[in-house]
């Protein structure tokens, strides 16, 4: 159960329109201009998700998903790349893609 960075990116790109830009020196993941998720490292990706979605990834997988705060702001959840599976990376970074890609690749 680990995921490398290069696997981590590759998820994150394989969704529709997914472009990965600089973010202050890190690697960021983004739908129509918005960032979905960061590389925080390399053995950590940073998932934006809404607080109700950080919450629930964190009691599904504590051992590898914390709160990342912005501020007063709980931001993302925080994945340790060598405790998770791709398939539950898949699932996290497909929820935080549909919260900001824009309405047009939302609907079928």
């Amino acid at each position: 159960m680990t995921v490398s960075t290069d696997e981590a990116r590759a998820v994150a790109l394989s969704l529709p329109e997914a472009v990965e830009q600089d973010h202050h020196g890190r690697a960021s993941f983004r739908v129509g201009g918005k960032i979905f998720a960061t590389l925080w490292s390399d053995e950590r990706m940073n998932v934006m998700l809404d607080e109700g979605g950080i919450l629930t990834a964190i009691e599904s997988a504590p051992a590898a998903c914390e709160q990342v705060w912005w501020g007063k702001r709980l931001a993302a959840v925080g994945v340790t790349l060598a405790r998770v599976d791709r398939e539950f990376l898949g699932e996290l970074l497909t929820d935080a893609w549909e919260l900001k890609a824009p309405r047009r690749l939302l609907t079928p």
